[in-house]
C-alpha cells in the first residue's frame, strides 16, 4: 500500500509519496479534488497521513469514501516525526516528513470525532459566537452610556434590551447608540434560535441528559463535554482526560531534585470547554443553600488555598466525575461523589428510582432552559415593537 502525505494549507495542499525511502511523486495542488487523479475513487488504496486541523475532518471523510487509510496526526507530537528538523519547515518538507514516518509506522494518532459529536460542535460554535457577540455590545453600550452620564440598572444579559427601552435617555444618547441596540435586537432572536438547534441535536444523545444531573452542568456544559471527548472509554482513567483538558499543573521535577515542582494548569487541550468546565465550577461554589460534597469539598481547598485554587480543583474533579457518569451509564450519585477520589467514580448499583429522580431533575433544567428560549424570542419582539425611534428615522419614515 504505497505511503502518502498531504500538508493541507488554507490556499495549497503539498503531496508527498515516498517508496523504499525514496521520494516518488510532489505535487501542489489548490483543493483536494485537483489529486483525484492519484488519490480519486478509482486509484490504489494508500495510507495517507494529514495533520489535525480545520479541514482535517472534511478530509478525512473524502478520502475514506475515496477508499483511502487514512491517519490523522496529532500535531502536538508532529515533532516526532521529523518534521521542522534543523529550523527547516515548509509545506514540501512537512508532506515528505510526514509520508516517511507513514512508511516507517509509528505515526502519533489524533482522534476523529464522530459525525454527530462533529455536528454539536459546530452548533456550540455557533452559539457560543453570538453569546460572546452579545456580551460584548451589552458592555459596549453600558460603557458608553457611563461616558454621557447615565446609569443603567442591574440586570442580566437577557434584559438588557428591555432594561434599556425603559430607561430616561436623552434622543442623542439613544442615536449613538442605536446601531448597537439594533444588533442586539437581531442577535437575541439568533441566540434563542441557536439553542433551539442545539436542544434539538441533543435529543439523539442520551448521555447528554445524564450528564446534566450533576452540580452545576447544564445542556452546554454537558453538550461541549460529549463533543469533545466523544468516547468515554478512550481514557483509561480521569487524570488521563484532566491531562487531556489541561486542567493539570505543569510539572519541572527533573534534573535529580528531590522536592516535586509544580506550576499553574498545562491549558492544552480545547480551551471553551476548560472554560465551560471553571464557569461550572463557579457555580457549585456559588450555591450557598446546596449541601452537595463536591461544594463541601472544594469550600475546604477555599478556605486553605484560596478562591482561584479551588475553582481549578473543582473544574478538574467535576470532568472527571462526568467521565465516570459516562462510562458507567450512571447518573450524579452525592453519595458515591463523597467517597470517590479525583480519579473517578466507582460503578455503584443504583436504583431505578435513583434514576428515575435524578432524570426528573434534569428534565426540570431542560424545561428552564425551554422557557429561557421562548422568552428571549418574546423579549426580542417586544423591544423591536417599543423601541423608541430616534429623530433621524423618522425623519427618513416621512
Amino acid at each position: 500500500m504505497p505511503s502518502v502525505a498531504l500538508d493541507l494549507g488554507v490556499h495549497e495542499i503539498s503531496f508527498c509519496e515516498v517508496a523504499g525511502g525514496a521520494v516518488m511523486m510532489r505535487r501542489t495542488v489548490r483543493s483536494l479534488d485537483s489529486l483525484q487523479d492519484l488519490l480519486g475513487p478509482s486509484s490504489s488504496p494508500a495510507r495517507v497521513a494529514i495533520e489535525a486541523c480545520r479541514e482535517a475532518w472534511a478530509v478525512h471523510d473524502k478520502l475514506r469514501d475515496w477508499g483511502h487509510d487514512v491517519l490523522v496526526v496529532d500535531t502536538t507530537r508532529a515533532r516526532q516525526l521529523g518534521i521542522g528538523q534543523h529550523g527547516r519547515k515548509n509545506d514540501r518538507l512537512d508532506a515528505e516528513a510526514l509520508a516517511r514516518a507513514v512508511e516507517r509506522g509509528g505515526i502519533p494518532l489524533a482522534h476523529v470525532l464522530s459525525p454527530h459529536r462533529r455536528a454539536i460542535r459546530h452548533q456550540l460554535a455557533v452559539r457560543r459566537a453570538l453569546v460572546e457577540t452579545r456580551a460584548q455590545y451589552v458592555t459596549t453600550v453600558r460603557g458608553i452610556l457611563r461616558a454621557c452620564g447615565h446609569k443603567l440598572a442591574r440586570c442580566t444579559t437577557e434584559g438588557f434590551l428591555t432594561v434599556l427601552s425603559a430607561a430616561a435617555l436623552p434622543a442623542e444618547t439613544r442615536q449613538l447608540d442605536g446601531p448597537l441596540v439594533t444588533a442586539l435586537e437581531m442577535l437575541t432572536p439568533q441566540i434563542a434560535l441557536a439553542d433551539a438547534a442545539l436542544e434539538q441535536l441533543c435529543t439523539h444523545e442520551p448521555v447528554i441528559v445524564r450528564l446534566t444531573t450533576a452540580p452545576g452542568v447544564g445542556l452546554v456544559v454537558a453538550a461541549a463535554f460529549v463533543s469533545v471527548v466523544d468516547e468515554a472509554k478512550r481514557f483509561h482513567h480521569a487524570h488521563q482526560l484532566a491531562s487531556y483538558l489541561g486542567l493539570v499543573p505543569l510539572e519541572d521535577t527533573s534534573g535529580g531534585r528531590g522536592k516535586q515542582r509544580l506550576g499553574s494548569i498545562t491549558k492544552q487541550g480545547n480551551a471553551y470547554l476548560r472554560a465551560l468546565l471553571t464557569q461550572a465550577a463557579h457555580t457549585i461554589l456559588r450555591h450557598k443553600s446546596g449541601d452537595d460534597p463536591l461544594r463541601r469539598w472544594a469550600k475546604a481547598i477555599d478556605e486553605r488555598r484560596g478562591r482561584h485554587v479551588a475553582v481549578v480543583a473543582l473544574a478538574r474533579r467535576l470532568s472527571g466525575v462526568l467521565w465516570a457518569m459516562w462510562r458507567d451509564g450512571t447518573v450524579y450519585d452525592a453519595q458515591s461523589a463523597a467517597v470517590a477520589s479525583a480519579k473517578g467514580l466507582r460503578l455503584q448499583a443504583q436504583s431505578i428510582e435513583q434514576q428515575a429522580q435524578s432524570m426528573k431533575e434534569a428534565a426540570v433544567k431542560t424545561r428552564r432552559r425551554q422557557r429561557s428560549i421562548d422568552k428571549g424570542l418574546e423579549a426580542a419582539g417586544a423591544t423591536a415593537r417599543s423601541r423608541p425611534v430616534s429623530t433621524s428615522r423618522r425623519a427618513s419614515m416621512h
